[in-house]
């Protein structure tokens, strides 16, 4: 273990050595974010500064769990002894520190937490966007453009379709409506939405053809090229085209298949109309017919042309025969070609219309998708003349250092971002950082193995092909040869060695390692824990049963039956982790029994079995965090609440007040409640419910609310109608009660999705809920915070995570093969006609060899796709990995998950799980014992409760004093209203306010332009005041300003609004005083009143304003012991000032 920890070690510090650039390709657990740490600390400790170093992630979780890593990294060593410092470090990045440099490491952290635009570690769309958003001139967008979300683009691109769809019916010769009629012969409803969806997915790609053909017209033309085809070809000239047939000939061959069987009659009745044809025209249009005499009908190559009559009768037949399928062939592949390029043709006529539409809707509105981010950056650093010399330039001095997480998920544009950035690295003056502490480097970690997001352009080919460019970068500029080669990182710090051998030997097939590397590396890992056990298992797939069809006709038909393939292998699961959390079954590497959150279940995709585990582990009163993500709308809650909306709308529905009447909100049953309403009503539900609601309290009480709910509707907004449905009317409370408080999340979000709408639309119910509709909301659950508990989720979504025990239990389906394709890609050279192409065939029975090959090329890699996916999925688990799944009725597909483990398993030496036959599969069994020492919990003794703490049984002291800050400026006793008659609605409390205000402004501006300001800030809409109003107070407020008698309290030295908070006789005051002035010998304490009638009497003032200015007193005297406080009313109503003597205020609690 020393010697591969020793390993491990090397490596690390090479790849993290500051000077040099370094492609790393780290294996699974092999800790490439603690290399990444790393390098960017040493960089730091180099002298770079951190606004030069870029560090790309691939999402923005991974973005800030690298941020705070690397601060509570450094913030930990800024506070840390010398010694300390020093050991931490060399054990964090593997080499010393020397003494001179300890004061550096600790300024590191207050560097790097002070500046504000680095390092700059985010994502690749980030990244453009904080580009674009610094050159929106150069790069050509708004200045103010804003990134949509998903829901976002997603409407705006039915608006877009909608608005292509209309102008094609509205304008029958534009281009639109053509592409509309070809295409609308080859695609029903459900094709043609699948096609836009793949329109939609391509539209990066797409956009990229266009501008590099000049629209949809010159892409059309290469499409024919690339197919062999001219640009006049068509139908006719195509059949007219290559060798003449010999008719003569092919005239005595349908003679001869006259005279013979069957089959060879109806040849020579499909052949003789096509060999009397008077033209071209004619033949070309018999050629469908006479085709049939050669080919299949799938188009391929008849094996039997003749019978061996007719060729004993007429000698020579069969060659004449074989010859015509020859030509025939070739004339139908150019066909195919032909048609290929005219669907394609018509299909690019309507994307080309589609992104017009979708660019005139973004631009109208400044917003940009994720793939405008790409396409302008990529735009503006490859087409603008010293676009990246300007950019390095106004960057603060450059990026002088790129970092690239998660390599192999990064697509073919946004590596040419980054070869933008980063070619000049490796050239002349660019060679060098701004700082000339070094040279300019490159630094990129990944894994081939692990790239599974190809649905998002990913290519992992594209991994070593980029460390080549930039190789040859560094080679042509005399520089190290560090790109020469990628660095190995090998060493698993993660898995336990039953785990990897598994691993290693389920992929050690030539045909199965080519799936996972480019270069078809063997796959290796070294193991670290090799002293921890651990375990990895496989079960018997269980197999289908003949089951019952169930009686009862409310059964819902997508549910599986008990005896299930699926449900029994969720049970299976279940079970067993019930088991251990009862048995206390230990996990013998940490030395303590299993937990809930300890496992891991790995699906391959969302489904049945996903939701039957999750209710089977909630059978269990098993903690589950759920699946990681959920379709809003497809949620019980969310369902309900859009049933009622659908209800108000329109009450007439029967079947949508039957399900709200049914759900939670209201709880009716089929037979006691909804079945005497339904069967006996001679009109709408609705109007039974409300004809009959005196029967039945529950009839009566559904019938209100649901009432009261229509009464509002109209004008209630979407947040609005469900607030009050949740709330008031108990709506959340009953959703929990009937769902479980799984419900809360789905109906947080659906409140929140209404308060989006209403920020983006008119707040219409209707509207709401086909918005809602229209677009698959998907909630994204964070499950590596679910503490705790089973966590349950898609392999895809597992990326990046990992547990201790890990279930695999899909297994037995098939990999990437079969799955429909919609558009098949070309991807061509760098530009001009080698730009790549784009090709729709329609079916795979129309492909043509061109299609055909990029067809199976588009197989093969869904298939090693699958394979790496398989590599990611095995490698979530720490020390235990089982295996299994179910068979269909049809024949387990060859070379499925199972099947690979299971040869792996054997490979390694596993034994089997159970007892059986040579020829039975009873599970294999793959051990390794525990031989690390470690502190083991004892298995049989339950978990001593921990102490109380002392202070639960003593009694509690005394409340200190006061309990709450005591507040001067608002008494309990304030004077009644000048009249017992007079409305006290808050009016005079405004007034006050108003006066308060500009008493505290107007001072500070020049008497001549105080009254412009006060009517000023009088009129303001807001004060609601009427022009009486306004003008009797701006009398009242100049009369206290320009009153002589007051001069000292607005004069120079004096201060308004004082906040104050002290202690006065033990107690904590907080005020806000009006007016105060200090002076070398005394405080003057002013506070306005705007009483009206105000007292004339010093006796008549109210005791609560005494004991106010007692508390202000109080306080000022001990913050200032030396000067005498003097306290002031000042009445606003005639500008009268009031003094109260300090024996009045003597004595008196504040």
């Amino acid at each position: 273990m020393k010697e591969t920890r020793q390993r491990a070690n090397a490596v690390q510090v090479a790849a993290a050595r500051p000077e040099e650039s370094a492609w790393v390709s780290a294996n699974a657990g092999t800790g490439k974010t603690h290399v990444l740490t790393n390098r960017i600390v040493r960089l730091l400790m180099s002298g770079v500064r951190p606004r030069h170093i870029l560090c790309l992630t691939y999402t923005k979780a991974s973005a800030a769990e690298m941020a705070n890593r690397l601060a509570k990294l450094l913030g930990k060593w800024a506070v840390m002894d010398d010694d300390a410092l020093a050991e931490s470090y060399r054990d964090q990045t593997g080499v010393p520190l020397d003494r001179d440099d300890l004061a550096l490491v600790r300024r590191l952290f207050a560097e790097v937490a002070d500046t504000t635009d680095g390092p700059n570690i985010r994502t690749i769309h980030s990244f453009c966007e904080s580009l674009l958003g610094r050159f929106p001139l150069e790069a050509g967008v708004a200045p103010h453009f804003q990134v949509m979300d998903e829901r976002t683009a997603a409407e705006l691109r039915r608006e877009a379709r909608d608005r292509v769809l209309n102008d094609a019916a509205d304008r029958p010769t534009s281009a639109a409506a053509w592409a509309m009629d070809h295409l609308a012969g080859l695609l029903d409803e459900s094709g043609f939405d699948d096609l836009m969806t793949s329109l939609d997915f391509a539209r990066g790609r797409l956009n990229k053809l266009f501008q590099d053909y000049q629209g949809a017209s010159g892409l059309a033309l290469a499409t024919r090229r690339k197919l062999g085809l001219a640009a006049e070809d068509d139908r006719a000239s195509v059949i007219g085209s290559g060798p003449a047939p010999d008719t003569a000939a092919l005239r005595q061959a349908v003679q001869a298949l006259a005279g013979g069987k069957k089959t060879d009659k109806d040849r020579a009745e499909w052949m003789a109309p096509w060999l009397a044809a008077a033209d071209d025209a004619e033949r070309a249009a018999l050629f469908a017919d006479y085709s049939r005499a050669f080919l299949t009908q799938k188009r391929t190559a008849l094996a039997r042309l003749l019978t061996n009559d007719v060729e004993k009768q007429a000698p020579g037949t069969q060659a004449v025969m074989e010859a015509e399928q020859d030509r025939v062939a070739a004339i139908d592949e150019k066909l195919r070609a032909l048609a290929i390029a005219e669907n394609t043709a018509a299909l690019m006529d309507l994307a080309a219309a589609l992104a017009d539409a979708y660019a005139d809707l973004k631009d109208g509105r400044a917003l940009m998708d994720y793939d405008d981010l790409i396409l302008k950056t990529a735009q503006l650093l490859r087409h603008s003349p010293g676009a990246v010399a300007w950019v390095h330039y106004k960057l603060d001095g450059g990026i002088a250092h790129v970092l690239i997480d998660e390599a192999q998920d990064t697509a073919p544009p946004q590596w040419e971002i980054l070869k933008s950035l980063a070619d000049e690295f490796f050239s002349g003056e660019g060679a060098w950082d701004a700082d000339r502490h070094g040279p300019r480097t490159v630094f990129a970690v990944g894994d081939e193995k692990q790239s599974i997001y190809s649905f998002q352009g990913a290519e992992p080919a594209r991994f070593e092909e980029t460390r080549a460019h930039f190789a040859g970068k560094a080679r042509d500029a005399g520089l190290t040869p560090s790109l020469e080669k990628s660095q190995e990182m090998s060493v698993s710090f993660r898995s336990v060695t039953p785990v990897l051998e598994a691993v290693d030997n389920t992929f050690a097939p030539e045909e199965l390692r080519a799936s996972l590397s480019s270069l078809g590396r063997v796959v290796q890992h070294h193991v670290d824990r090799s002293q921890d056990g651990g375990r990895v298992e496989t079960w018997p797939p269980v197999q289908p049963e003949e089951e019952d069809q169930p009686d009862a006709w409310d059964a819902p038909v997508d549910r599986p039956g008990p005896r299930a393939p699926v449900v029994q292998v969720a049970e299976s699961i279940a079970a067993t982790i019930e088991g251990w959390i009862k048995d206390r079954e230990m996990l013998v590497s940490q030395g303590r029994p299993i937990e809930a959150g300890d496992v891991l279940i790995l699906v391959r995709k969302r489904g049945r079995f996903m939701e039957e585990m999750v209710r089977q582990l909630k059978q269990r009163n098993i903690p589950v965090a759920g699946t990681d993500r959920m379709v809003l709308t497809e949620q019980m809650a969310v369902m309900d609440l859009m049933a009622l909306g659908r209800f108000v709308l329109l009450p007439e529905d029967d079947l949508t007040l039957a399900t709200v009447l049914k759900g939670p909100l209201f709880g009716f049953t089929d037979d006691g409640d909804l079945a005497p309403l339904c069967h006996a009503r001679k009109g709408s539900l609705w109007a039974e419910l409300r004809a009959r609601a005196g029967e039945k309290e529950e009839w009566r009480a559904a019938a209100e609310v649901l009432a009261s709910l229509l009464a509002g509707a109209d004008a209630a907004p979407p947040f609005e109608f469900f607030a009050r449905v949740l709330g008031p009317l108990r709506g959340q409370e009953k959703f929990l009660r009937h769902l479980g408080p799984d419900a809360a999340d789905p109906i947080e979000e659906f409140m929140a999705l209404a308060l989006q709408f209403e920020r983006e639309h008119a707040p219409s119910l209707e509207r709401f809920l086909h918005w809602t509709s229209a677009s698959e909301t998907v909630i994204k659950r964070d499950l590596d915070q679910a503490a705790g508990h089973v966590r349950v989720m898609t392999v895809h979504g597992a990326k990046g995570l990992e547990a201790p025990v890990v279930f695999l239990p899909d297994t037995c389906q098939g990999g990437g093969r079969g799955k429909p394709i919609g558009l098949l890609w070309d991807d061509g050279g760098d530009g001009g006609d080698d730009s790549g192409a784009v090709y729709w065939p329609g079916r795979k029975d129309d492909d043509c060899d061109v299609t055909a090959a990029l067809r199976a090329g588009v197989e093969a890699a869904r298939e090693a796709e699958e394979r790496r996916l398989l590599y990611v999925a095995m490698t979530r688990a720490r020390d235990r990995l089982y295996v299994t799944g179910w068979d269909g009725k049809q024949k387990r597909p060859e070379g499925c998950w199972y099947e690979l483990i299971r040869a792996g398993l054997a490979r390694a030496g596993a034994v089997p799980l159970g007892e059986g036959g040579d020829e039975e599969d009873t599970g294999l069994l793959l051990d390794w014992p525990q031989t690390a020492p470690v502190e083991a919990e004892d298995q049989d003794a339950e978990p001593a409760p921990a102490a109380p703490p002392p202070w639960l049984f003593a009694p509690p002291p005394e409340e200190p004093e006061p309990p709450r800050p005591l507040a001067p400026s608002q008494p309990d006793d304030a004077p009644a209203a000048a009249s017992p008659l007079a409305a006290d609605d808050g009016d005079r409390f405004k007034r006050g306010l108003i006066v308060h205000r500009l008493l505290e402004a107007l001072p500070d501006l020049d008497a001549d332009a105080r009254e412009g300001a006060a009517r000023a800030y009088l009129a303001r809409p807001g004060h609601d005041l009427t022009p009486g109003e306004q003008a009797e107070i701006l009398i009242e407020t100049l009369a206290v300003l320009d009153d002589p008698g007051l001069g000292a309290v607005f004069g120079p030295g004096s201060r308004a609004e004082v906040p104050l908070v002290a202690m006065a006789g033990g107690r904590v005051v907080s005020a806000r005083i009006d007016r105060l002035l200090v002076t070398e010998t005394e405080i003057l304490i002013a506070d306005f009143k705007t009483n009206r009638p105000p007292p004339q009497r010093l006796e008549d003032v109210a005791p609560g304003y005494i004991r106010q200015m007692a508390g202000y007193r109080r306080a000022l005297q001990d913050l200032y012991p030396g000067k005498t406080v003097r306290c002031a009313l000042i009445w606003t109503l005639g500008a009268r000032l009031m003094e109260v003597p300090g024996s009045l205020m003597d004595g008196l609690d504040p």
